[in-house]
């Protein structure tokens, strides 16, 4: 079941895993760490393995033996999780990872678990590897390469990327590039963000990514809340 787990895309095999019955701990091998990065790939949209680099949750580089809720940088743990006392080990992550509301009731973990004992296992193999150093991830690199597509370095962009204007009219924005192009998206379907982390755009100099399979919708990405407005031009 693992392996037909790992060829699923990251979404799909979350879902496997979660609905998977559960193994007894007799029937549970010795993790396997290179199966447990195949299936990292699941947590791979949340949560990176390079130090300081955190995302929807904080970055998992250094986690064995540490506190919960301790990573530094990291401004969003609930007070649940910093409060629990908790201790980052094999028997504390394999239950975190079989139910996270029922192991520290009232965290802000929405993932709903890993049923399958022998993917627990796996996955803490290769979590205790890529903490120590000793894990060589899908990107190449040792304990932090995995997620580089996920969050793309924005501090050198290509024309059709950098921002040069952003007109708003009725329920219309139009975006101009610095490559001389004009797209327009329907309001709901473009989303203003920010990122002032080392992979943010340059100030002044916001991004367009886009999304969706029709290319109809996108991401103008600031590298600070106060840009938003004051780059907003209303006008038809």
């Amino acid at each position: 079941m693992l392996k037909t787990v790992a060829r699923l895309r990251p979404a799909a095999a979350a879902l496997m895993l979660a609905l998977a019955p559960s193994a007894s701990a007799a029937d549970v091998a010795l993790g396997n760490a290179q199966e447990g990065a195949k299936l990292f790939g699941a947590c791979a949209a949340c949560h990176s393995l390079a130090p300081g680099r955190h995302m929807t949750g904080p970055s998992l580089a250094g986690l064995w033996e540490r506190k919960a809720g301790t990573a530094e940088g990291f401004p969003r743990y609930s007070e649940a999780l910093t409060s629990s006392g908790v201790t980052w080990n094999a028997q504390t992550l394999d239950a975190w990872l079989a139910d996270p509301r029922a192991f520290i009731p009232n965290n802000r973990m929405t993932f709903p678990g890993v049923r399958d004992a022998q993917a627990r296992a796996d996955l803490i193999a290769y979590l205790q590897a890529a903490s120590s150093g000793q894990a060589e991830t899908q990107g190449g690199g040792m304990g932090g390469g995995m997620m580089s597509g996920e969050v793309p370095p924005l501090k050198q962009m290509t024309p059709d990327q950098q921002v040069t204007a952003i007109r708003y009219c009725g329920d219309t924005y139009s975006v101009t590039t610095a490559a001389g192009e004009t797209q327009q998206f329907w309001e709901r379907n473009l989303r203003f963000k920010t990122d002032s982390s080392a992979d943010g755009p340059p100030k002044g100099k916001p991004a367009l990514l886009g999304a969706g399979m029709m290319g109809d919708r996108a991401s103008v990405i600031f590298a600070d809340p106060a840009e938003i407005s004051a780059f907003i031009e209303p006008k038809c």
